[in-house]
C-alpha cells in the first residue's frame, strides 16, 4: 500500500474511532442515523449512502436517512437491502441494473442513476440483524475490500448504537404512557380539574423557554436543555398526584357543609316547619291569632336563606357570621312535641367557616397531597435526567417567605423550577372556568393577585416579571 493510501486508511480509521465514540453518546435516533449515514459515505468514499433498520413488528426494513431520498420501507427480504439483512453477509454489486434484486423505480422517481452498491449488514450482540448500510456509486471506481471492510468496522457498534437509541425511545414511550395515565389517574378522581395537570406542564414549560431567552438579573446563565424540560414537564404534569390520597368527598367538596349534611339540615327545618304549620292549625281551630305562628314561620325562611348563603365558599359576611352565632342553642319543636336543636354545633362550626369551603382538617387533608406526590414519585426510579422530578414537585406550595407548606421552605432552598412551576400554578388555578366552587378569573385580574402575593414576599417577582410579559398561556399545549 502506497503512503497517500496508508495515509488515507489511518485518517478513515480514526474517523471511525470519532464516530463510534458520538454514536455511544447519541440516544436521538434520527441524529444517530444521521451520524452513522455520514460516516459511511466518508469512509467509503460513496456519493449516497441510506441507513435501513429493521422493523420487527411489520417484518420490515424502513429508512428516513437517505441521501437524496425520503422514507423508504420495503419487507424483509426483498431488494438488495432487504436480502443482505435477512442472509446477515455483505453485498458488492459493480453494475447495479445489471443485477435482478436492484429496484430502478426509485432511480426514476428521484432523476438518480445508480451505478455501483456496496451493502454492509448491520448484527446486534444476540446476531440479529439491526438493520444494513446501504453505499451507492463509489466516488473513484467501484467498491473494493477495504471499503467492505471499513463499512463492516462501523457496522458493528452502529448497531448497538441504534439498539440502545430504539431502547432509549421505548423507554421514554413507557415513561411517557405511565405519566399519562397518572394524570388520567388524578383527573379522574376529580373531574372538576380536568385539564389542570396539562395547562400547569404548557405554563411552566413555557415560562422556562422565556426565562432562558431573556433571563432576569438573578437568574442570568441559566439554561434548559432538552433532559431539563423533560424533568419539568413530568415535574408540573404530575405535581398534583398526590390527590389520589385524598378522600373523595373533600377532594371534591364545593360547599361547606357536604350534601349529605345539607339535606339533613334541610331535613330538620321542614320538621320544624311541620312543627309551627301544627301550631297555626291548633290556632285557627282554637279562634286563636296566627300572627305569632306567621312570624315565626318568617323567621324559620329567614334563617333557612342566611343557611345557604353562609353555605357557599364565599367569603363570610360578617352579619352572616353574627346572625350563625346566635343560632347556638337554638332548638325547634316538632309535631310530637319534642325539642331538638335547630342548628347542631359541628354544621354551625362548618357554616362559619370564613372563607372557602374547607374546615381546618379538611384543609389539611387537602393540603397532605403535597407529600403524598413526593412519596409517590419517590418510589419510581427515574433516570439520571428525571431524578429531581419528585423534589422539583414537592416544592409547589412553597412560598419564599416561609408560609408555604408541607415543610415551610426557606427561599434560598426553592429551586427556580419549582419557583417557576408555583407560579404557573396559581395562574391556572384563579384563570380555570372549571371550578363549580368559584368562577374564572380575568387575566389582569389573575395577574394582579400574583402581583401582589410577588409584594408581599411569597412569589419570585423577577421570575413573574418574565411570566407577565412572555404570556405563556397563549402558547400551544407542551409537548
Amino acid at each position: 500500500m502506497d503512503h497517500p493510501a496508508l495515509l488515507r486508511r489511518l485518517e478513515k480509521l480514526q474517523r471511525l474511532l470519532q464516530v463510534a465514540r458520538a454514536m455511544t453518546a447519541e440516544r436521538r435516533l434520527p441524529a444517530l442515523l444521521q451520524t452513522i449515514n455520514d460516516a459511511a459515505a466518508g469512509v467509503a468514499e460513496a456519493d449516497r449512502c441510506s441507513i435501513f433498520v429493521v422493523d420487527r413488528e411489520r417484518g420490515e426494513l424502513w429508512t428516513t436517512v437517505a441521501h437524496g431520498t425520503g422514507e423508504i420501507r420495503i419487507p424483509l427480504g426483498a431488494g438488495i437491502a432487504g436480502a443482505v439483512a435477512a442472509s446477515g453477509a455483505s453485498v458488492r454489486i459493480p453494475d447495479a441494473y445489471a443485477d435482478p434484486r436492484f429496484n430502478p423505480e426509485i432511480d426514476a422517481a428521484t432523476g438518480y442513476r445508480t451505478r455501483n452498491i456496496l451493502c454492509v449488514p448491520m448484527i446486534n450482540t444476540l446476531g440479529e440483524p439491526t438493520g444494513v448500510i446501504q453505499a451507492l456509486n463509489r466516488r473513484d471506481g467501484a467498491f473494493g475490500d477495504e471499503d467492505e471492510e471499513l463499512l463492516q468496522a462501523l457496522a458493528g457498534p452502529a448497531a448497538s448504537a441504534i439498539e440502545n437509541a430504539v431502547l432509549h425511545e421505548e423507554i421514554e414511550r413507557l415513561f411517557e404512557g405511565f405519566v399519562q395515565a397518572s394524570v388520567t389517574a388524578i383527573e379522574s378522581r376529580d373531574p372538576t380539574t380536568a385539564g389542570h395537570s396539562g395547562r400547569v406542564a404548557t405554563l411552566t414549560i413555557g415560562l422556562a423557554r422565556a426565562v432562558e431567552l431573556a433571563p432576569p438579573p438573578p437568574w442570568r446563565g441559566i439554561r434548559f436543555d432538552a433532559a431539563a424540560l423533560q424533568q419539568l414537564r413530568y415535574a408540573a404534569l404530575l405535581h398534583d398526584f398526590g390527590k389520589v390520597g385524598v378522600r373523595e368527598n373533600v377532594l371534591t367538596k364545593a360547599d361547606k357543609l357536604h350534601p349529605h349534611q345539607l339535606e339533613l339540615l334541610r331535613g330538620r327545618f321542614e320538621l320544624a316547619r311541620a312543627g309551627l304549620e301544627n301550631d297555626r292549625l291548633r290556632a285557627r281551630l282554637a279562634g286563636q291569632s296566627e300572627a305569632e305562628v306567621e312570624e315565626r314561620l318568617g323567621e324559620l325562611d329567614a334563617i333557612w336563606d342566611v343557611l345557604l348563603v353562609a353555605n357557599r365558599p364565599a367569603v363570610l359576611a360578617e352579619a352572616a357570621s353574627a346572625r350563625l352565632a346566635g343560632l347556638v342553642g337554638r332548638t325547634f319543636t316538632d309535631a310530637r312535641g319534642a325539642a331538638h336543636p335547630l342548628v347542631t354545633g359541628d354544621e354551625l362550626e362548618l357554616l362559619s367557616i370564613p372563607r372557602g369551603s374547607l374546615s381546618e382538617a379538611e384543609r389539611k387533608e387537602i393540603e397532605s397531597h403535597v407529600t403524598h406526590t413526593f412519596r409517590f414519585l419517590s418510589q419510581i426510579p427515574w433516570t439520571r435526567a428525571l431524578k429531581r422530578v419528585p423534589e422539583i414537585a414537592y416544592g409547589h406550595h412553597e412560598k419564599l417567605d416561609g408560609r408555604g407548606y408541607p415543610r415551610a421552605m426557606a427561599a434560598h432552598a426553592i429551586a427556580v423550577e419549582t419557583r417557576m412551576m408555583t407560579i404557573a400554578d396559581i395562574f391556572d388555578a384563579l384563570t380555570a372556568s372549571d371550578r363549580p366552587y368559584k368562577k374564572a378569573l380575568p387575566v389582569e385580574r389573575a395577574l394582579d393577585i400574583i402581583a401582589d402575593e410577588v409584594k408581599r414576599g411569597q412569589l419570585d417577582g423577577s421570575l413573574f416579571g418574565v411570566f407577565a410579559e412572555a404570556r405563556p398561556w397563549l402558547a400551544p399545549a407542551a409537548s
